[in-house]
């Protein structure tokens, strides 16, 4: 059996509302189980709006997960107060909650892969959550030092140098060891988790014009280019951004490696909004997430689109598979 835990992300989001959307589907394989770490009060009051009561048993603690074999299981983590749109400490602690009881079950071998639903930062933040997101949080529990967030769809796969960075700090962090590193585990993934065999991978430049031979900043020029060199084949670049997408040049590569977070989000977001997926790389274990926030302004109205979150959990399924074939 192979099982994939849900958190629930923000409860006064759309969180729960889209894991019911997904749970509502049926699984491709008879031998995946879903375990929602959740209120249950949440829980019951998402079926209720979406309409959504599928079969389910609750556990209460870790311990007990091996003695269900359904579809479903819900992990009662307490009841938490519903503030809808809101940023509250309840909803933080839920959401906080949530994902310690995930990693309890990672930890343990109890789960095989994770995913992610949205939080609210200002609201985890008020219930004592120290890590600028899930990715950086992940990675410390872990003990995992080789990580990268990768974004997923099926018209581009890219990646991050930098993760949630001011701008200003930027350029002082794209360094030829740092760059060599992010294509290093950008290319262990494509082979491992998408049975990528020699993946083509293309390096953007981080100045206007890709820094123009070094007229327009020295990054490109000093870091950048130098760390392609020493990458080994398949790996090109620096690619002038603007002139990149605009020719659609990322059809010729399995990965894009941005050196900051808007490079390449916009670019994604506008290609696929509803469907993009979010994966972080270098883990020792799957973790998808849906590419999108909270959406405050349309919580608990039954209007938020699944899509991302059913495709989060299709990729995880898919990077499972590839990397037993890969072992």
């Amino acid at each position: 059996m192979t099982r994939f835990i849900f958190t629930c992300g923000d409860i006064n989001g759309i969180g729960p509302e889209i894991a019911l959307k997904v749970f509502g589907r049926p699984i491709k394989s008879g031998k995946d189980q879903i375990i929602f770490a959740c209120p249950q009060n949440v829980f019951d009051d998402a079926c209720k709006l979406t309409g959504i009561y599928p079969e389910f048993e609750v556990i209460k603690s870790a311990e007990q997960i091996t003695a269900f074999n359904s579809r479903l299981v819900l992990y009662n983590i307490g009841n938490h107060r519903i503030s809808p749109g809101k940023a509250t400490l309840s909803s933080g602690r839920a959401s906080y909650k949530s994902l310690e009881a995930a990693m309890e079950l990672i930890d343990r071998g109890l789960a095989d892969a994770l995913v992610t639903l949205p939080i609210s930062k200002t609201s985890i933040a008020k219930a004592g959550f120290k890590y600028p997101g899930h990715t950086e949080y992940l990675a410390a529990k872990s003990g995992s030092s080789d990580y990268t967030m990768m974004f997923l769809s099926s018209e581009l796969k890219c990646s991050l140098t930098t993760i949630h960075e001011p701008i200003k700090k930027v350029p002082k962090l794209i360094t030829r060891d740092a760059v060599k590193k992010q294509i290093g585990i950008v290319r262990e993934s494509l082979q491992k988790d998408f049975n990528i065999a020699d993946p083509r991978i293309a390096v953007l430049g981080l100045n206007p014009h890709a820094g123009e031979g070094g007229k327009i900043g020295r990054e490109d020029v000093d870091e950048i280019i130098p760390a392609i060199n020493e990458s080994g084949k398949n790996v090109y670049g620096p690619f002038v951004p603007d002139a990149f997408f605009g020719n659609k040049l990322y059809k010729d590569y399995d990965c894009v490696i941005g050196m900051y977070h808007d490079q390449v989000l916009i670019p994604f977001k506008m290609l696929d909004f509803t469907g993009g997926v979010n994966f972080t790389a270098g883990l020792k274990f799957v973790r998808t997430s849906p590419d999108h926030g909270t959406a405050f302004d349309i919580a608990w109205q039954n209007k938020a689109n699944p899509e991302s979150t059913l495709k989060a959990f299709r990729y995880a399924q898919q990077i499972i598979n590839s990397r037993k074939q890969f072992e």
